[in-house]
């Protein structure tokens, strides 16, 4: 059995700046994986995106050519969000919005670091990196990171999860946690950050942090009603790391016929598209309504736009399954039936806006 890794002697100050000076950007792109997670305390939904591999070469006659190797696969502290290819925490970073941890755990020859994290209008985010003594299998961590608040698990949990995976034995990872659905969210609390490896490992933190306060709140109260669906986006939030949409709705149906989601399509005034992440959503079943309110989250928009074009639109599931759970916790699934909303088509409106990023 191999002993744990360990990192030789050597000037730490100096092979970091040669680490920072050997940064180079890559070209082709990590692989999208896509996980779910369900267990007796929550249910998970994790959904991940292709993010930009990146490596890095160091000069220096302090390391051994292994040693050297390694280190090439591993970004320095404060850069996976810079390196993830998403651009609001790429901005976020750039900014000193993201808290900057670097603290490292080792377990059975696994090295994990959190790197940065985040804590914005809807998400919080933390960034690590992983690197092993030997080959590590291609989910080997599961679906990623829980989170808890001052020690405590939130009510409601759904986020996301991505890895980089930079060589057999070193990885990036990004965890996000949908801060919209969790009840009585602090502003500043304690945050605590679990992953759990496939051999029954532990990694576990704990970093005070803050949500960031560059946020625009932007009251839209904007309704409209289409084939026994009434629409409301209530309000957008603005910040250097992204765009978030509240929205609720009520849709007429059966409890074992859940509606389609409702998704959005946002352009600004030049026509341009912005990029949409998965959101978190309740769906609540009522006296033969259904209620349905989630947060949708975008990148962030250009400097300076004036105007959001904000188009409604059903995300029709073409096959698929539910669950319902009744108040003794009975579950039951509910088979798949087409929605009877097929040819549903909202009407695009604007909302006047302006945003002024440093």
């Amino acid at each position: 059995m191999k002993e744990p890794l360990t990192l030789p002697e050597f000037p730490r100050d100096e092979v970091r700046a040669a680490i920072a000076r050997g940064i180079q950007q890559a070209d082709e792109l990590g692989e999208a994986v896509i996980l779910k997670r369900k267990d007796k305390r929550k249910h998970l939904i994790y959904v991940a995106s292709a993010v930009a591999v990146f490596s890095m070469t160091i000069g220096t006659a302090y390391v051994s050519p292994t040693f050297a190797d390694t280190l090439s696969k591993l970004p320095i502290i404060g850069s996976v969000f810079k390196e993830s290819g998403l651009p609001g925490l790429k901005i976020a970073s750039e900014q000193g919005l993201t808290k900057a941890v670097g603290e490292t755990q080792t377990i059975n020859g696994i090295s994990v670091t959190v790197d940065e994290v985040l804590y914005d209008e809807s998400h919080i985010t933390a960034g690590i990196t992983i690197e092993s003594d030997r080959e590590l299998s291609q989910y080997y961590f599961g679906a990623g990171m829980n989170f808890t608040i001052n020690g405590a698990h939130p009510n409601v949990s759904t986020g996301s999860y991505s890895e980089n995976i930079l060589s057999p034995s070193a990885r990036t990872g990004i965890s996000t946690l949908d801060v919209k659905l969790v009840e009585d969210m602090p502003d500043t609390f304690e945050l605590g950050l679990l992953l759990e490896g496939e051999n029954g490992e532990k990694w576990t933190f704990s970093t005070p942090i803050q949500k960031i306060t560059e946020i625009v709140q932007i009251p839209v109260n904007h309704q409209q009603q289409i084939d026994g669906i009434q629409l409301h986006v209530s309000n957008i939030s603005v910040s250097p790391s992204g765009i978030s949409l509240d929205y609720e709705a009520t849709v007429k149906g059966t409890i074992d016929h859940p509606p389609a989601t409702i998704e959005f399509m946002l352009t600004d005034g030049q026509g341009r598209e912005i990029a949409s992440h998965s959101g978190g959503g309740k769906a609540q079943f009522d006296d033969g309504i259904w209620k349905l309110s989630s947060t949708k989250s975008f990148d962030p928009a250009e400097k300076n736009i004036e105007k959001l074009i904000i188009t409604p639109y059903l995300a029709i599931p073409s096959a698929g399954e539910g669950i319902r759970v009744d108040t003794n916790n009975k579950k039951t699934n509910i088979p798949y039936k087409p929605s009877a909303y097929q040819g549903v088509e909202f009407q695009p409106f604007s909302v006047n806006i302006y945003l002024h990023q440093k």
